[in-house]
């Protein structure tokens, strides 16, 4: 059983994962996350309620992967909506908009945050509700829809993905975009788990994902746990491992897809697309349709996160570089549409967007 990583817990404590006509909008709840920051040493939930307590949730990376994001923000949106302390609807939706601009300057590179909040914010307003219980009603069901429609994205994307899949394949991936990343079964793993499901015999390399770990903390931990054969391995090994013959199929996860088919998706993962590309080694990007930026019109429009430089500097507290040193910390590469065998989604298996 995987773990639910974002859930809505009510004020009696129980868990809802769709939406739910029994819900009192007014009776406060919150976003119940597991908080990644402490895997895989430590399984804990935490429960955000605040609009600072769920950006920095979001900029710490205690709730990740471009689908997570999105149903965290939306279901942080309502919980801080309960929260406003108002009744008159003008003030309301004021609050509301200030909140999600708030929210939505979190991180910058995965679109599924600005697209959730976007959309919890013009459903919100395009209702013209005249009362504020009304307008908590239909937020919190909108937000509970996202996370609702991402369980089912996750599901499709998994089915679609598994008809790639053989027995006895190796299958890389890098940084992690499973459970842990979405509100269901995951993107780039979704295939995995169905595979699995359907009784076939996969092995899986998990890229370490340097600098934050997420494959070596947060993949290798979640396949681990679901009973699944995974091998971690340096970032920097990767191409030797497809030299040697033990990956057949590379799929990755992508934060956001430009029109053109351009994906950005954790640093790192430019190269594997070079590395497959060059192996003649099938190279798939599984996303939801949310991760598409149509406004974007190639690669070069998606905003690169700078991370801070301590991420690479140390580890677990320890420096291990030189101080003063001079740190370049992008958190995303763009991987050209050329590099990219196909595009895995809800909807099937396409070769461009």
């Amino acid at each position: 059983m995987r773990p639910n990583t974002v859930q809505w817990r009510s004020a009696d404590g129980r868990f809802y994962l769709k939406p739910d006509p029994s819900l009192d909008p007014l009776t406060p709840g919150g976003v119940d996350i597991i908080d990644q920051t402490l895997l895989p040493g430590s399984l804990k939930r935490i429960t955000l309620s605040t609009p600072e307590t769920i950006y920095d949730a979001i900029q710490r990376l205690a709730v990740r992967g471009a689908p997570a994001i999105g149903c965290a923000a939306a279901l942080g949106l309502a919980a801080c909506a309960q929260r406003f302390g108002t009744e008159d609807c003008a003030e309301f939706l004021r609050k509301l908009r200030q909140t999600a601009e708030y929210l939505e300057s979190s991180r910058p590179t995965a679109v599924n945050l600005s697209w959730a909040l976007r959309r919890c914010c013009g459903r919100t307003v395009s209702a013209q509700e005249k009362t504020v219980a009304g307008l908590l009603k239909i937020l919190l069901t909108e937000a509970l829809e996202i996370l609702d429609e991402d369980i089912a994205m996750c599901s499709a994307i998994g089915q679609n993905g598994r008809t790639l899949i053989r027995d006895g394949m190796g299958i890389l991936t890098h940084c992690n975009a499973g459970a842990l990343a979405t509100g269901g079964c995951g993107t780039a793993l979704a295939p995995i788990y169905a595979a699995q499901e359907a009784g076939l015999r996969i092995r899986v390399y998990s890229d370490e994902t340097r600098p934050l770990l997420q494959g070596a903390r947060l993949t290798a931990w979640e396949l681990l746990y679901s009973g699944i054969d995974v091998t971690t391995i340096c970032d920097s090994m990767a191409a030797q491992v497809m030299r040697e013959g033990r990956v057949d199929l590379v799929i990755v996860g992508a934060d956001r897809v430009a029109a053109n088919g351009d994906a950005a998706n954790k640093i790192g993962t430019y190269q594997l697309a070079i590395a497959a590309n060059y192996h003649h080694i099938p190279f798939y990007v599984a996303i939801p349709s949310s991760t598409i930026d149509r406004a974007a019109p190639d690669g070069s429009a998606i905003p690169i996160e700078q991370r801070h430089e301590s991420e690479i500097t140390t580890i677990n507290g320890l420096r291990i570089s030189p101080q003063k040193i001079k740190v370049y910390n992008p958190a995303f590469d763009v991987t050209p549409a050329s590099l990219i065998t196909g595009y895995i989604t809800e909807k099937g298996v396409c070769s461009s967007i």
